[in-house]
């Protein structure tokens, strides 16, 4: 008995050929749609690995990041009213994206209301604490402003 029962005996390019030509000789209804099929997902497997081969190899460009300048010399009530408009800008911006998610979540189907309205409570009695907060060290910064001047004076 021999071990090399269980291996299909070597095949030659000139039969694997004429075994080819012999099938698309052959009248088959399915021959060309598989045909076309298994092409097709050749390349597409093919166009994966080169687009996979082209992504994150390109050398990123420098990005440049623009920051604001303050005058050192501004009082801390500038920049706590500065903080108060950042604030302000922001949740507007937040509220925007927000209303933009819930068309996305209107198109989907998927249920929002009940958590927007538990969340916009909890965002708002967020905002409200901050904004205390901020006007307590805005009053303070104040105050230090105008007893400032009156302590230099002799």
């Amino acid at each position: 008995m021999s071990a090399m029962t269980i291996f299909p005996r070597p095949v030659s390019p000139k039969s694997a050929l004429s075994d080819l030509w012999s099938y698309f000789r052959e009248n088959r209804p399915h021959k060309w749609p598989l045909l076309g099929l298994s092409a097709a997902m050749t390349w597409l497997i093919i166009w994966a690995f080169i687009v996979d081969a082209n992504t994150n190899t390109m050398p990123t460009r420098n990005q440049i990041i623009y920051v604001q300048s303050w005058d050192a010399n501004r009082s801390d009530a500038a920049v706590i009213l500065q903080q108060k408009m950042d604030l302000a800008r922001r949740e507007a911006a937040l509220q925007k994206r927000q209303r933009e998610m819930q068309g996305v979540a209107d198109v989907f189907g998927i249920d929002w209301r009940a958590e927007e309205a538990r969340n916009t409570a909890r965002r708002k009695e967020a905002l409200k604490q901050i904004n205390a907060q901020l006007d307590a060290r805005l009053a303070k910064a104040e105050e230090a402003e105008k007893s400032a001047p009156e302590m230099g004076q002799p």
